[in-house]
């Protein structure tokens, strides 16, 4: 009998947790590569259709932009709750909850026009992501509760009530039956970058204006300092004075913001409107991100692009091949796959143990033999 062990290395190659998330690209299209010879396609063609074709144009490279905004900005949040190892799982839903109370503004006021209405929707967005961060850690901080399943099924919960108010409450009346909101007032449409080459808007802007943000938190202040005391230890911070609890808050409260600012930029800049599906799933597709960009905000607009591309990819080889854009879904699925097993390799080496039967006394016993095999 064999079995495998985990054992932690006592010191991490420096040189490899700089290139695992190289090696992890490298191992999924190497992986992509085997899906489309299985499924009857030239491998060469179709990497060219997913990742060249897509961004060959300018307009193209604006709709790599508005792909991007949303991930970017939710990444981000999201590697200041998974450096101090809290996990929001439910970025998705705050993102959605953004998008409602980002929406109040021009479904139930659309007579008030002016500047003052787009940055009240982010605002409001803001707050509607944050008000349904603070639930998670609400429960994790009174009741102990795991937050990662606790933000996880409030996403849920989001989806179905925005699903209730397109088609209930705020169904718009000249719809013709559509589940839709109102069309967004001029007023509170999120201006494009430049209007005569594409449809990028300020959500891009926002975005790398967090990353940024974040960056110099991290790097720069105290309170990224506590940040990541509190994560790698948290009796450290203890004994620092750093409470475990207004961390608990402040991660989720921060992520649950940007995840909101996403929804709302998304609803007022791309779609226009509130509709059943707002979202291909940005909000667990951040989490691939913020792990593929080594949880560091200017790493991640890199991976944010990266991972944006592959939606566009998506949408490509459907019309261009045939092939489901589910695809997209695949290869996101199996980067993450290679992102995670390349860190664990980093941080651990794998150990195959042999396990001998014996008999002793007329019983059977397991010994543990020799090791048998070390890979390094």
């Amino acid at each position: 009998m064999m079995r495998i062990e985990l054992v932690k290395r006592p010191q991490r190659s420096a040189l490899f947790s700089v290139l695992s998330p190289f090696i992890a690209f490298a191992l999924t299209m190497i992986a992509g590569g085997i899906m489309f010879a299985l499924l009857g396609v030239n491998p060469l063609d179709a990497f060219n259709i997913y990742f060249i074709q897509p961004i060959s144009e300018v307009w193209q490279l604006h709709e790599l932009a508005i792909k991007a905004a949303p991930l970017i900005l939710i990444a981000v949040g999201l590697s200041v709750c998974y450096k101090a190892n809290i996990w929001n799982i439910g970025a998705e839903g705050q993102f959605i909850f953004g998008a409602i109370f980002g929406s109040i503004i021009p479904v139930l006021f659309p007579q008030f026009e002016g500047p003052l209405v787009i940055p009240l929707m982010l605002l409001l967005g803001m707050v509607g992501g944050a008000f349904y961060a603070s639930i998670p850690a609400f429960l994790k901080t009174r009741f102990s509760t795991n937050e990662i399943l606790t933000s996880l099924m409030l996403v849920y919960v989001a989806q179905l009530f925005l699903d209730w108010l397109v088609r209930g409450p705020w169904r718009d009346p000249q719809g013709h039956g559509f589940p839709q909101t109102i069309q967004f007032g001029d007023s509170a449409v999120l201006p494009e970058l430049m209007p005569d080459a594409g449809r990028a808007n300020w959500g891009i802007l926002f975005a790398l204006v967090a990353a940024v943000a974040i960056w110099l938190m991290m790097s720069r202040m105290l309170k990224g300092f506590e940040v990541r005391v509190l994560g790698s230890s948290p009796r450290a911070g203890r004994f620092a004075g750093f409470g475990f609890n207004r961390m608990v808050f402040f991660t989720f409260l921060l992520s649950g913001a940007l995840a909101g600012l996403a929804g709302i930029s998304e609803v007022s800049g791309a779609i226009g409107q509130l509709q059943p599906v707002i979202s291909p799933g940005y909000g667990f597709t951040a989490i691939i991100v913020a792990f593929l960009g080594r949880l560091n905000p200017l790493g991640i607009v890199a991976a944010g692009l990266v991972l944006a591309l592959t939606y566009l990819g998506g949408e490509a080889v459907q019309s261009a091949l045939g092939i489901s854009d589910k695809v997209a879904r695949v290869f996101q699925g199996m980067l993450l796959f290679f992102v995670l097993g390349c860190d664990t390799l980093i941080h651990y080496r794998i150990r195959l143990i042999g396990m001998a039967l014996t008999k002793a006394n007329g019983t059977a016993q397991l010994e543990a033999a020799p090791k048998l095999e070390e890979a390094r």
